[in-house]
């Protein structure tokens, strides 16, 4: 038990929805006692008036139990609502566990929600402090890591600017160079990488992965796959507050990967249901195999075939389809040509040749864009596997790249 960072054994979080009580002015408490007098008659008749509250209570964790050991980098992964944020306020302190018991050996250091503790009027310097202390920093801790601070955040020219004059990258950036350079024996970090630039981005990971490889205790939570397959030699999956599976980081993101595959390669919506705007609505979005079977494989062309409708001031129309390998790289984003169709209906098709992506799981990102502007923009919108079809060589083991396309050679003898 001595190697023990974290002990979770059977924790569960119940949470109230609804509200049980209202707080009124005394002048609402006199209304509400006078429209009390008037129901009484039909409260004595057996009518009475409709509550105006009512309460519901969900469980976020249900009976989660594991351990992590000192020097680990545990991942957590699961969907929205799965019960991953809950989690870690609680190992975190912020909230207590309806039943079951937590056991943390040394500090937490805790980033759930980029620039907690910051203040618009307080300037940058002001706030490192602040926000230090929000942290668990001591003063001192702040100013000798000060430097380090300020040039991680490269907000040097505006260190003495009210942070409500920053742009959000420049606040962004400020508040997770605070929380970056913590000295906890346990970090906790919550989804830092889904803000700021591409080129940000990568500068968190490459500081998540010094404090990993620093020999502290890490828990992280992220929807960016890549990002856990670089950083975690372990990963749990939460579902509905469950723990579905708690192993080997590739085992466990490709089981979560695997059971997110839809079971159909098309999604539709109903007219009052689907994504819309004033410009235009989404219909449905499919996959069409070439062959007349849910199977594609490397050497399958199929379709990707999207139906929308649209509206009176939709102007210049382009469709963007973005096609993701299931560890977050993009393999290509096929840009339809600019069209000023009148308003109606409409089913625009992209053809993928076979023998061009690589066997994996895809996920497809779909954008209608109007003017150049983003109308409607679904991640994830279909994820469909590409199972390995005929080679034309005698290797039967992993094939490298994102796609595997069979070009043309030509061989000449000098």
């Amino acid at each position: 038990m001595n190697d023990l960072a974290i002990h979770v054994d059977h924790v569960s979080k119940q949470f109230h929805l609804g509200t049980q009580f209202s707080y009124m002015r005394f002048s609402e408490t006199l209304l509400g006692a006078g429209r009390s007098l008037l129901h009484a008659p039909r409260k004595w008749l057996g009518r009475d008036p409709v509550e105006l509250t009512s309460t519901r209570d969900i469980w976020a964790l249900r009976d989660v139990s594991f351990e992590v050991s000192q020097g680990e980098v545990l991942g957590i992964i699961g969907r929205n609502g799965a019960g991953k944020s809950t989690l870690l306020k609680v190992l975190s302190h912020i909230t207590r566990p309806t039943k079951g018991r937590i056991g943390v050996a040394g500090r937490v250091g805790s980033l759930l929600e980029v620039g907690t503790g910051f203040h618009p009027e307080l300037t940058g310097r002001e706030n490192i402090f602040l926000n230090g202390s929000v942290l668990g920093m001591t003063r001192s801790e702040v100013r000798r890591k000060f430097d380090e601070i300020v040039a991680f955040a490269e907000v040097d020219e505006f260190l003495d600017t009210p942070v409500k004059r920053y742009s959000s990258g420049m606040y962004v950036r400020l508040a997770f160079a605070v929380a970056a350079h913590l000295e906890p024996e346990i970090l906790v970090v919550d989804e830092v990488l889904a803000v700021g630039d591409a080129r940000f981005q990568q500068k968190c990971l490459g500081k998540m992965g010094d404090v990993s490889k620093s020999g502290r205790t890490v828990l992280f939570v992220s929807h960016n796959m890549t990002a856990i397959s670089g950083l975690c030699s372990r990963a749990i999956w939460l579902e509905a507050g469950q723990v579905k599976t708690d192993g080997t980081v590739k085992d466990t993101v490709a089981q979560y990967l695997t059971a997110a595959l839809e079971s159909s390669l098309s999604c539709q919506w109903s007219i009052d249901d689907a994504p819309a705007t004033d410009k235009v609505r989404l219909d449905s979005v499919r996959i069409v195999p070439e062959q007349q079977t849910d199977l594609i494989s490397t050497d399958t062309p199929f379709t990707i075939e999207t139906k929308f409708e649209r509206f009176e001031n939709s102007g210049t129309l382009n469709i963007s389809a973005m096609l993701y390998t299931s560890d977050g790289v993009c393999a290509f984003n096929a840009i339809s040509p600019s069209d000023d169709s009148p308003p109606g209906r409409y089913t625009a098709r992209l053809q993928v040749p076979g023998n061009f992506l690589n066997d994996g799981i895809y996920r497809l990102r779909l954008a209608l864009v109007c003017d150049l502007q983003p109308q409607v923009n679904i991640e994830d919108i279909l994820m469909f596997d590409v199972q390995d079809g005929p080679r034309h060589l005698p290797f039967h083991g992993e094939w490298i790249g994102v796609v595997r396309p069979q070009f043309d050679w030509e061989t000449h003898q000098r």
